[in-house]
């Protein structure tokens, strides 16, 4: 059974170890009371076929529970002189004679379980000395054991928090324009993901968590799957967002190349690690050979700094709005978005300047040579009924007329296919520039 204990759990044994030890007792264990049982959950005994981590009791029979009620002391040199004691199972089974008690807290005052010695012996010399030394062995337990409680209390509470939203087929999946700077004529539209509004976290966060919990390449695919849903209710490109570990999956390429591909800038994180470029690049290389476009997102705020744009030479890099937004009175934000954009067409990639918010912010990228932008100046996300017009195809070579898709007949009701709700006040979007000022991170 030790071999297959956690590492908190062997930690919490090697205490028990020595409290077996310093108290000369045959049996030393750790309990959790949920409220009605009690479970052995680490158990070091000379007996270790009668006594086994895992082992449950009821809690309201055992020892343990008597002297968390009073009615039994922490300490019981001979549990014969106690009859309270022998009237309990086990006193008779496995005819426990000397025992110790302490409770294990943790660090919000919870009582987790309990701090245990036990002998098949009376054992006059246990005192309340003993307990003091079994008090220090139970909070060293309870530092051991409480982050992974916490842990686990985490992954329950995204987990129990994304399944429905997973179930349901995913984030609602809502669409910012991007225009021309020049021209202010749409060019695309980027799909952003929503969750509930009273759940108060960014989209980046609730995506960030669902990998953390195993979910993340399911909620990052079904994401690209409500995204995909608006190519039919919008002209121009779509723009869809992956994290590079999803995209490695086989689940999302065979996704990818199912849509078509000359409709879609395919946006990678640059806060996102790249464990292997050879592998993101033999992945992409079929996609972009079919016409996907790629796309390095938020450019100038993450850790890869260049690395992504080097080694993927994408087709549009586009600018963090934390360094967009007041480029137009901040002269170093100036410098570094100009910068930005000159590497950007020495690689030539096309630069998109995301977070844009005001007229005097969007006319001084215009000057600083970016190409296009995207931000609540142009435009907030919606459902896709709010795009609507001509558009300008963004290539390669350079910008060129293009027909618009055919709007469904009835918009609304087409829209309505994937899951959707008004848009709420203070929701937050996929990426930070489209996020309201008093959500953006």
């Amino acid at each position: 059974m030790a071999g297959q204990r956690s590492d908190a759990e062997r930690q919490v044994a090697d205490l028990l170890r020595t409290a077996r030890s310093a108290l000369g007792l045959s049996l030393a264990f750790l309990t959790r009371m949920d409220g009605t049982t009690q479970h052995l959950q680490v158990v070091e005994s000379a007996l270790p076929l009668l006594f086994k981590d895992g082992s449950t009791r009821p809690q309201q029979t055992t020892f343990c529970q008597a002297v968390r009620d009073g009615t039994l002391p922490a300490v019981m040199p001979d549990v014969r002189d106690f009859p309270a004691a022998m009237k309990l199972p086990a006193a008779r089974m496995p005819r426990i004679r000397s025992f110790v008690s302490v409770p294990v807290t943790l660090s919000d005052g919870t009582l987790y379980g309990t701090f245990c010695a036990a002998g098949f012996t009376a054992d006059k010399a246990l005192t309340t000395r003993d307990k003091a030394l079994m008090d220090v062995l139970a909070h060293a337990a309870s530092v051991v054991i409480e982050p992974g409680l916490l842990e686990q209390t985490r992954r329950g509470e995204i987990t129990g928090r994304l399944g429905p939203v997973i179930d349901a087929g995913g984030p609602l999946v809502v669409l910012q324009p991007v225009v021309e700077l020049a021209t202010g004529s749409r060019v695309e539209a980027e799909a952003l993901s929503r969750f509930p509004p009273q759940w108060n976290k960014a989209p980046d966060v609730c995506f960030a968590e669902a990998h953390s919990v195993g979910l993340g390449d399911s909620l990052e695919l079904l994401a690209l799957a409500g995204a995909a849903a608006h190519l039919d209710r919008v002209s121009g490109y779509v723009a869809m967002n992956v994290s590079p570990a999803t995209l490695l999956t086989a689940n999302c390429t065979r996704l990818l190349a199912g849509l078509p591909l000359p409709r879609i800038l395919l946006e990678l994180s640059e806060h996102d690690p790249v464990a292997d470029y050879d592998a993101l690049k033999a992945v992409l290389a079929p996609l972009r050979a079919a016409g996907m476009r790629l796309a390095i997102d938020d450019v100038g705020a993450g850790f890869s700094s260049l690395r992504h744009i080097v080694l993927t030479s994408p087709d549009v890099i586009k600018l963090d709005r934390s360094i967009v937004d007041t480029v137009s009175t901040d002269p170093v934000l100036s410098t570094l978005v100009r910068s930005l954009t000159e590497f950007g067409h020495g690689c030539g990639a096309q630069v998109v300047a995301e977070g844009i918010e005001t007229a005097a912010d969007a006319a001084a990228l215009t000057g600083l040579g970016v190409d296009y932008g995207q931000g609540w100046h142009y435009g907030r996300p919606g459902p896709a009924t709010d795009l609507a017009g001509n558009t300008v195809a963004l290539t390669r070579g350079g910008l060129q007329p293009t027909r618009p898709v055919p709007a469904p007949r009835d918009p609304a009701q087409a829209y309505a296919s994937s899951p959707t709700r008004p848009e709420p006040a203070g929701a937050t979007a996929h990426c930070p520039s489209c996020a309201p000022p008093s959500s953006r991170h």
